[in-house]
């Protein structure tokens, strides 16, 4: 019997659930999984899963093999990792993970410069935006918006990004450049449900809140929609700073009632405590994250300074 073989399927076991999930994530007949279980439990005299109507559960014995099992393996991985070179070189494989819109815009050129870097390692990068799995997805660093939830990961904050109500400029000369959220019952708006309610935006500024009912002319499923019909001139919407930098630089649009906004929101790079961190991942971090501190850290000053200047235009 192949013990590694045998706790890795396991762990596959445990973390899936069931049988034909671990089989599905191994790659491997139903069969084999359910007979490499069964003879680890002949070998160790012991019974690992007990079955409850839905799923396997681990037993005691169960659970304290699986915790020795994943140190063992991830022990093993670094052992190999080691061997290989990986600790003096940057190389291998790097497994990245990020939000669609930020990966895209920020993310992906500076991989493209890191790859240029370092030619022995090669990127897989993941973008999608919700919460991922570092073990099962086997991620070697992700980067992620608003305060962690997870305490287990080791956090490097890149900066932090804030939300922006925009509309195009024309649409502002048409209807009016709102001063306070109240002014919004006038306005046509564009509704991102995560960030609103279609039918009643909230603001803060100091002590006060404001509860304001809108009309949504349209209501999007992602803020890159929402943008392009702001940017278009159907309404004032709210998006993050990020993803509107560029267009309020050039003056595609203009953000308003900032002062209204709630706190900025942190931006991290976070990755999972080892007992050595891979060059590679060393390498990727040291590129990456000044250029995400200047790049993050401009928008605010920008956003500002825009908002300033149209303010007293306007007067």
């Amino acid at each position: 019997m192949d013990r590694f073989e045998a706790m890795s399927i396991v762990l596959a076991v445990a973390e899936a659930g069931s049988l034909s999930a671990a089989a599905r994530r191994q790659n491997a007949p139903l069969a084999t999984v359910s007979r490499k279980v069964s003879e680890l439990e002949a070998h160790l005299q012991t019974k690992l899963f007990t079955r409850s109507s839905r799923m396997l559960v681990p037993t005691d014995a169960g659970r304290s093999y699986i915790a020795a099992a994943k140190r063992i393996l991830a022990d093993m991985a670094e052992a190999e990792r080691a061997a290989s070179g990986e600790y003096t070189t940057p190389r291998g494989d790097l497994v990245v993970s990020a939000p669609i819109a930020m990966g895209r815009l920020y993310l992906q050129p500076i991989i493209v410069e890191f790859l240029a870097k370092f030619p022995d390692v090669d990127v897989q990068l993941g973008l999608q935006d919700r919460p991922v799995n570092f073990w099962e997805e086997q991620i070697d660093v992700a980067l992620r918006i608003g305060e962690l939830t997870d305490s287990s990961l080791i956090a490097v904050k890149a900066g932090e990004i804030r939300r922006v109500m925009c509309a195009s400029p024309d649409y502002l000369k048409s209807r009016g450049m709102p001063r306070s959220p109240d002014d919004l019952t006038t306005h046509d708006c564009i509704t991102y449900p995560a960030m609103h309610s279609p039918s009643l935006w909230r603001f803060k500024r100091d002590k006060t809140e404001y509860a304001v009912p809108v009309r949504s002319r349209l209501v999007v499923s992602n803020t890159e929609s929402a943008l392009d019909a702001a940017r278009a001139g159907l309404g004032l919407t709210v998006v993050f700073s990020y993803q509107v930098a560029e267009l309020i630089r050039s003056g595609g649009v203009i953000s308003v009632l900032q002062d209204f906004q709630p706190p900025p929101r942190p931006v991290n790079f976070v990755y999972s405590p080892n007992r050595f961190m891979p060059v590679k991942l060393r390498a990727f971090l040291d590129l990456a994250v000044p250029r995400f501190k200047a790049l993050l850290g401009s928008m605010p000053k920008q956003v500002a300074l825009r908002e300033r200047r149209e303010r007293t235009s306007s007067k």
